[in-house]
């Protein structure tokens, strides 16, 4: 004869922790989450209607003890890392200061499915639920997790389809020539009453400063030191001036009024990381876009003393002369030496830096400093005297050899190019707004078009150097003419300006001949006086 097994249901002394049981013993412990993602007028009216129905919604359940409502402004949620108030909330629910949370919904919590699930897996442990108010899931729900893993993918592929758009809008924008600046760390200017860069003239004294006595041969690190001995603010509000923060000023083209967009760009949409733009995706030159302190002619030269420093590796412009005189034998530059210091013998001399170095000697002279300067002065006189050939030639030539027809022309067609991929990435993105697409075919088809996109304008970014390598020649060549002008008679002195504007470099070669390479181009021999290469031979005796 079988046993009939005797079954005795024991009920549940605890219901379960869930929103919608009614039937709980004690009060819960209730806070709430609101966050808006931008700083703006709008989504401050949103953030501060979501703290103030939360406050009254708690407060008026007598069922729940209200704990705070715990709030993250301006900040993305497409990961919990710089979101305190957030971080804040999970301790103390973890700490057991909490039993519910209420939020607006799965995308305000977080955009990340990993976060997400992370987060509320930890608080499930814990026995603390989750309430998203517009999908309407209970976390301690038995279908809870489903939900919550299907709706946060949706909100992880929409921030991704936000992201896209952003950075989309962001090259149409650059595409546009729209500039913007960084005014509150950006010396000389602030945004005038159209939205441009306008002048700041107080700002743009140290700006011009900065460039000319770069120019005049002094290091970053020296107009820094002087900067900051003389207290004067850096771009940031600070007063310690470092090297960087020159060279940055040196180099930054928007001085002279142009704008490189898309020097930096967001490589993870989660993580929000940025990298220096090293060609992975195009950059936009945009000419003329708004008031230049520097004028191109002085930016360019800077540009080009920064090449001739580099090229002589560590070299300490001591001097006006630093880095504009070549060794004819080995291409390293001259060197400014003193011979017999302190005594009436006195004298300040220019040789190759590597004149003495290994076995073979450089052959080329060691100048005396005068005699340089005495060749410049009378090497420029006659460039005076044959100015009105020079110009005649000009005259003819200029517009020839500083043609940008074909460049601009390839541009135009780039653009036509780009404005039709515009439109079609545009049709697409709107239609997996509309409806969810098949997101393998969409993004096929995103990556198809961005990738044409791209390549157009990185050719487009080759064809713009090209022409602003035109523009600059012509720069180069207007402003040696212009300083040529200012000149109807012979100089009777060295002028290191007129030496810094004019001149490109002096090449000097092994029979105390030298070559003045002018800023136009022109290459003109002449000869230095050579005594000091006797002079130097008999002391190496």
């Amino acid at each position: 004869m079988s046993t009939v097994r005797e079954v005795t249901v024991i009920p549940a002394s605890v219901p379960r922790f869930s929103a919608q049981n009614q039937g709980h013993m004690r009060k819960r412990n209730v806070a709430a989450y609101a966050r808006v993602s931008t700083d703006k007028e709008e989504q401050q009216t949103s953030y501060e209607a979501q703290v103030d129905y939360y406050t009254k919604h708690i407060k008026n359940n007598p069922e729940w003890n209200f704990v705070s409502i715990y709030t993250d402004e301006g900040i993305s949620a497409t990961n919990t890392k710089k979101r305190e108030g957030f971080k804040r909330m999970i301790t103390d629910a973890l700490d057991g200061k909490i039993d519910l949370i209420l939020t607006k919904s799965v995308s305000r919590f977080a955009r990340n499915t990993v976060d997400t699930l992370t987060t509320v897996r930890k608080l499930k442990e814990k026995g603390v639920e989750v309430f998203f108010e517009k999908e309407n899931i209970y976390t301690l729900d038995s279908k809870g997790e489903l939900l919550i893993t299907i709706m946060s993918s949706l909100a992880q592929e929409e921030s991704r389809s936000m992201s896209e758009n952003i950075q989309w809008g962001k090259r149409k924008s650059f595409a546009d020539g729209k500039v913007t600046l960084p005014y509150a760390k950006f010396l000389g200017y602030e945004k005038g009453p159209d939205g441009l860069p306008q002048i700041v003239e107080s700002q743009a004294i140290i700006v011009r400063r900065i460039y000319n006595e770069f120019l005049e041969g002094k290091t970053p690190h020296d107009i820094a030191k002087r900067l900051t001995a003389e207290n004067i603010p850096t771009p940031g509000g600070f007063t310690n001036w470092r090297p960087h923060t020159i060279q940055s000023i040196l180099t930054n083209e928007k001085y002279k009024g142009d704008a490189i967009l898309q020097k930096t760009f967001t490589v993870d949409f989660l993580n929000k990381k940025k990298k220096i733009n090293e060609g992975e995706v195009p950059q936009y030159y945009i000419e003329n876009s708004h008031p230049a302190i520097i004028e191109p002619c002085v930016f360019e030269m800077v540009k080009e003393e920064f090449a001739r420093r580099n090229e002589g590796g560590q070299m300490v412009c001591v001097s006006i002369l630093s880095g504009r005189i070549v060794c004819g034998d080995c291409g390293g530059f001259y060197g400014r030496k003193m011979w017999h210091a302190g005594s009436k013998y006195a004298n300040t001399v220019w040789h190759c830096n590597n004149k003495f170095q290994k076995r073979k000697y450089c052959t080329t002279p060691t100048l005396k400093e005068d005699s340089i300067k005495k060749a410049f002065v009378s090497a420029f006189n006659h460039i005076i005297d044959n100015k009105a050939e020079i110009f005649a030639n000009y005259d003819l030539a200029l517009d020839a050899i500083t043609d940008d027809t074909a460049f601009r022309t390839q541009v135009v067609d780039i653009d036509k190019q780009c404005g039709e991929i515009e439109t079609l990435i545009e049709k697409l993105i709107a239609a997996n707004a509309r409806t969810q697409l098949q997101q393998d075919e969409y993004n096929q088809s995103y990556n198809d078009y961005v990738g044409r996109y791209d390549a157009l304008q990185k050719r487009r970014v080759e064809l713009l150097s090209e022409i602003a390598k035109c523009a600059a020649k012509r720069v180069r060549v207007s402003a040696f003419l212009e300083e040529l002008k200012k000149h109807n008679k012979p100089l009777a002195d060295f002028d290191e300006r007129i030496w810094q504007a004019t001149l490109n470099h002096m090449k000097v070669m092994h029979d105390g001949k030298a070559i003045f390479v002018f800023r136009d181009g022109t290459e003109l021999p002449w000869t230095v006086e050579c005594e000091v290469r006797k002079y130097a031979k008999k002391n190496r005796s």
